[in-house]
């Protein structure tokens, strides 16, 4: 009996089947194989889009529900900031920088890496068109295709950052940490006050 609970102290966070903690260059490398496949992604289908798609003229893709729309985005959603288009260039450096710094300091999680990697993929894929595309650096227009009903046009590279965006809203509403090993201290924090408060209850009960 005691051999049994010597075992399965012993076997902590993994006897319970904690969650695996990643390494640093591992969350590095996966959030950039992440990254570059949906930047990449996202600019073939904007290069497609550009070559077979007429300008602002719905074409219809799956019914009324997801239509094809191109057009040119200066600004944010809604077209927003069409005026301040270098401060939203900024803005989404930013985002790209604050990702890889929480990335490096933070995450040792497979979920996390996950949700990083989808917004810093979408962050570069708009960044790109933003430095590279017409009609200056800093200036160009982003190439929007993809239409929902009352919705505004988006493209691959906003469906990575809206998605890894609300990953990152549900992982913490579940109360997932983003280093696994918070959990684990946690819940080993919390065992030595359990075992004294069921020492005193039985003790109490001796009596």
């Amino acid at each position: 009996m005691n051999a049994a609970s010597t075992e399965s102290t012993s076997a902590g966070p993994q006897g319970s089947g904690a969650r695996r903690r990643l390494s640093r260059p591992t969350v590095l490398g996966a959030m950039v194989v992440i990254a570059v496949v949906l930047a990449v992604i996202d600019q073939i289908t904007k290069n497609w889009a550009e070559a077979n798609l007429p300008l602002l003229e719905p074409q219809p893709f799956l019914g009324e529900v997801l239509q094809l729309t191109l057009l040119y985005n200066t600004g944010a959603a809604w077209g927003m900031g069409a005026e301040i288009t270098p401060v939203v260039t900024c803005l989404q450096i930013a985002i790209v920088i604050g990702v890889l710094v929480f990335a490096v300091k933070v995450v040792r999680s497979g979920w996390y890496t996950l949700a990083l990697g989808l917004i810093l993929g979408g962050a570069l894929g708009n960044i790109h068109d933003r430095l590279l595309r017409d009609p200056s650096p800093f200036h160009g227009a982003v190439v929007d295709f993809l239409e929902l009903p009352n919705w505004p046009v988006f493209n691959v590279a906003d469906m990575g950052v809206v998605g890894g965006a609300v990953l990152v809203v549900a992982l913490g509403l579940f109360g997932i940490a983003a280093d696994p090993s918070a959990d684990a201290g946690g819940a080993a924090a919390d065992a030595p006050a359990e075992s004294e408060e069921t020492t005193r209850t039985t003790s109490e009960e001796d009596r």
